[in-house]
């Protein structure tokens, strides 16, 4: 089933300068889709759009085929996107069971237990965590969430090998056995390897990539 709809989009951070040239794709449930591209190609602001964290200069973003503005960019962050940032975005004077619990009435532990962390560092202000114990917090975050998209900015860029290759699995998961529509920035080959379906960015236009 069809999700995410991306529909002629472009984008330009000034004048003259496009970023996305008008980019056409879909998405559906129950698949994993990997971006890939160089530094700078407009990889993250695709994401953004995605998200409703920021609008195209022309072109629309569909979610279950309306328009993401029709209901609010704010109901679609809120109830149809989680999201996987680079910079975690935690509420550093939280735990990672309260970062969770503003966002999912599910029971925290679970989904930290899942990534790896113990019940005593889910009880742990975020700050006294290392950079990839953050990075699986806001993993479980997304995890934990209704919503039916998943977009993640690089999530496994800050963890060690056997970290990430776990990660990966619980995204692949997600997708195959809870239907989400997940959606990675990556630089991992590994983790495209893995995708359902890998697209490359460069020039301002989106393609599928083949095998």
């Amino acid at each position: 089933m069809m999700v995410v709809e991306i529909v002629n989009v472009k984008y330009s951070y000034e004048k003259g300068k496009n970023i996305l040239k008008g980019i056409n794709a879909q998405m559906e449930a129950g698949k994993v889709y990997a971006i890939l591209g160089s530094s700078g190609c407009g990889k993250t602001t695709l994401l953004s759009l995605l998200g409703g964290l920021d609008i195209p200069s022309s072109g629309k973003i569909r979610f279950h085929e309306k328009d993401i503005t029709e209901k609010g960019l704010e109901a679609h962050r809120k109830n149809n996107v989680a999201f996987i940032f680079q910079n975690y975005n935690l509420i550093d004077y939280m735990t990672p069971v309260e970062n969770i619990q503003l966002t999912s009435k599910k029971d925290a532990l679970p989904f930290l237990e899942k990534v790896g962390l113990t019940k005593e560092e889910s009880k742990r202000n975020v700050l006294k965590l290392s950079g990839g114990q953050q990075q699986r917090v806001a993993i479980a975050r997304a995890l934990a969430s209704e919503a039916s998209v998943i977009l993640a900015d690089e999530p496994t860029g800050n963890l060690d090998e056997d970290t990430a290759a776990n990660m990966i699995r619980i995204l692949k998961d997600s997708a195959h056995e809870m239907n989400k529509c997940v959606v990675v920035v990556t630089h991992s080959n590994e983790l495209a390897r893995q995708a359902d379906v890998v697209f490359r960015l460069q020039k301002g236009e989106l393609r599928v990539m083949e095998g």
